[in-house]
Formats: structure tokens, sequence, C-alpha cells
């Protein structure tokens, strides 16, 4: 078994999970995994598909299988469902690595999803209005993101959330031997 710990990128839709955490991996050396990305190859529809099909409990049970199957072996950087932290299964998983919580405001967040061509494939969350479902959400999540955090990010631009990550990973003693 791989001894070497896991990063798991945490925080809401269109944080940047999947661009810091290619980069990131790749300049670590590291494979990089998208949890929503191995679940859609492992049901073989999109997520908003199988959400409308099967609803969201079987949503986080084929998320959670998903997160424990791809957290072995280690040495990974994984980018993780916004809603991963929301089974506490999940979070002893999330435990077991290095957890980096990418922290953008509401409002940023709200931009980012309204030019992004995905967001219509994204299953409502709450059936509320987009700028009202980022708050509700985040109001839920954000204490499980901060409470899984070892390390808060500010998600600007990916070169610079990927220099600040790599810093921080610098400056805790031992701990970067352990990831790379």
């Amino acid at each position: 078994m791989d001894r070497r710990k896991n990063i798991f990128l945490i925080g809401p839709r269109a944080c940047g999970k999947t661009s810091v955490g290619r980069r990131l991996a790749a300049r670590l050396n590291s494979e990089f995994v998208d949890t929503d990305h191995a679940l859609v190859q492992s049901v073989g529809c999109e997520i908003e598909q199988y959400v409308a099909l099967n609803g969201w409990e079987a949503f986080r049970e084929r998320e959670a299988a998903i997160l424990a199957r791809e957290s072995e072996p280690g040495g990974r950087v994984i980018g993780c469902g916004g809603g991963i932290v929301l089974k506490p299964e999940n979070r002893t998983i999330l435990r077991t690595g290095i957890v980096i919580y990418l922290k953008v405001d509401p409002v940023e967040l709200v931009r980012r999803l309204r030019r992004d061509p995905n967001t219509g494939q994204r299953p409502s969350l709450t059936g509320q209005g987009l700028t009202a479902e980022v708050e509700t959400v985040l109001a839920q999540r954000a204490p499980l993101y901060e409470s899984c955090a070892d390390y808060v990010v500010s998600a600007a631009s990916v070169a610079s959330v990927v220099e600040n990550i790599l810093a921080r990973l610098e400056r805790s003693p031992g701990l970067f031997d352990r990831i790379c």
C-alpha cells in the first residue's frame, strides 16, 4: 500500500477544484482524480441524469463508494464533489489525507456558475434560483468545509492557488515528504 497521503480538494461547485487539482497534481508529479468524473464513468451517464433517475440519496451513496475507492492508493490529488462533506463516512476518509478548502465568495461563485457551460447539466440542489441556491448551500456546507480543512485557501486564479498550496505544504515540517 502507498503510504503517501492524498490531498483532497473540497469546496462548492465552481470553486476550482478540478482546475487547481490538475495543475497541483502535475506540479507534485501525482495522479489527479475528480470524484464527479469517476462517478460519471462508473454509472455511465451524467450526474443530472443519475440524480433524476435515482435521487440524491443514491447519488451520495455512489459518491461515497467512489471516494473510498479512489482514496487507495495514496499520493493522489483528489478533487471532491461539493457535497462530499455531507456524509460522516466521507469526512472520516478525508481525515486520512490533507484537506484543502478552496473558499470562494458567494458573489464570485454565482458569477463563475453563470459563465460555466456545464451549469445547465448540474442538478439543482435546492430548487431555488442560482443566487439563493449558492447562499443556501454555502450556509449549510461552509461549516463542514471549515471543520474538515487542514488549510483554507482563497480560490483566486488557478496559478496563485496552486502556489499558495505548495507554499503551505512546504512550510509544514515533514508534511511535504509524506505527499511527494
